[in-house]
């Protein structure tokens, strides 16, 4: 839609092709049916967002960037809101309001929109490209291929872009699941349904804090979203339940508390159903627990060991980490270094962001400079 956009911005002749029955089905379906469209940060926090190649795309926000994205939907008509950790949302909390925008926008440049149109194959035959479904083909000296990863394929997102890209002997690194649940060797049952607020999750120089969500297999919400994308099963993350209390702080905490029994002291700190998981074990009163056992027990609270057994498939995670080699590809036009007309946009990259609006920026954005370029 963004690609489309710019293209008829600039004055081309711009024809959407989508094969579901509406534009936008993957939107609709983001931040819980709210569209978190993007994120206010500043460039640093922004790529920071970004884990998988993110510099690669240095290029495009140096064209078009996030803040210029919030302008262009305000300018639209849509007003957006801000929210925890800079996510912007449009007012109404509704993705139809974001996807209603987009496509108005398309309409009003005059760009065309074709749905219920499944490409089956693209061909380039001397300097124009062959675009058939199976009734009709249609032909382009610029083709903009922005279908999407792997992930959620109910939404239309089968693939197929690798299969274009592979069709012109481009290079398509290997895909795995990315902002995903994690699934772990850990007491579910105790602790399901439980929501932390600003917990650190810790592997190796991967630190993350965020929200937090147990599960009836592992972990799930924004920290653990992120940190699928540096692990694919037999490591031991680091849970930190109090991250703005230091360990000499807790040991301070449990002397003042010495009276209490170990699980109301918690309770101070902690939910009430972690605080009775992690008081098991222990001696009634805090003044009862051995000073090595209450070392143990701020250890818990500081570094609860998580191994981690694996993440959620490709089709249940949010994001396709892997895609179309960046070698392949002009960060400048995001065109095809080997054929020339042809450039990919958005998750079909291998390019691969955080949810909390930055998968969509990098989206957006590349779709916008790829629709920009002029012949």
């Amino acid at each position: 839609m963004m690609a489309a956009i710019s293209s008829s911005y600039y004055g081309k002749k711009a024809l959407l092709l989508e094969k579901n029955r509406r534009l936008g089905k993957k939107l609709a379906g983001t931040g819980g049916g709210r569209c978190n469209v993007t994120n206010n940060g500043t460039l640093e926090e922004l790529m920071a967002g970004i884990p998988g190649n993110g510099r690669f795309l240095y290029s495009v926000f140096s064209q078009f960037d996030n803040h210029d994205l919030i302008r262009f939907f305000e300018e639209n008509g849509c007003a957006l809101k801000v929210e925890d950790h800079g996510r912007m949302f449009p007012t109404t909390d509704k993705s139809k309001t974001i996807i209603d925008t987009l496509e108005k926008k398309i309409r009003e440049l005059s760009g065309h929109i074709k749905t219920q149109f499944e490409v089956v194959s693209v061909k380039k035959i001397d300097n124009l490209f062959h675009v058939k479904s199976a009734e009709e083909e249609l032909t382009c000296n610029q083709l903009i291929v922005t279908t999407g990863g792997k992930s959620y394929p109910s939404t239309g997102s089968t693939g197929f872009g690798y299969d274009i890209a592979r069709h012109f002997k481009l290079e398509v690194t290997e895909l795995e699941a990315a902002e995903s649940p994690l699934l772990t060797d850990f007491p579910h049952k105790a602790l399901q349904g439980i929501s932390l607020d600003e917990v650190t999750l810790t592997y190796g120089k991967h630190v993350i804090t965020h929200d937090l969500l147990f599960t009836h297999f592992g972990l799930s919400g924004p920290a653990a979203l992120r940190m699928s994308s540096f692990v694919k099963g037999g490591e031991i993350l680091e849970l930190d339940l109090i991250p703005q209390t230091s360990s000499e702080e807790l040991l301070s905490f449990f002397h003042k508390n010495r009276e209490k029994s170990v699980k109301n002291a918690l309770k101070l700190l902690i939910p009430e159903r972690v605080a009775d998981f992690l008081a098991q074990g222990y001696a009634e009163k805090v003044k009862q627990v051995s000073p090595k056992s209450l070392e143990e027990l701020s250890q818990k609270l500081k570094a609860l060991p998580i191994p981690v057994t694996g993440k959620m498939s490709l089709a249940k995670s949010f994001v396709t980490k892997g895609g179309v080699d960046l070698k392949e590809i002009n960060p400048k036009t995001l065109e095809s270094k080997k054929v020339p007309g042809l450039h990919f946009a958005g998750e079909v990259l291998d390019i691969n962001a955080h949810t909390g609006g930055f998968n969509i920026t990098s989206a957006l954005c590349s779709g916008w400079v790829a629709g920009a370029i002029h012949y």
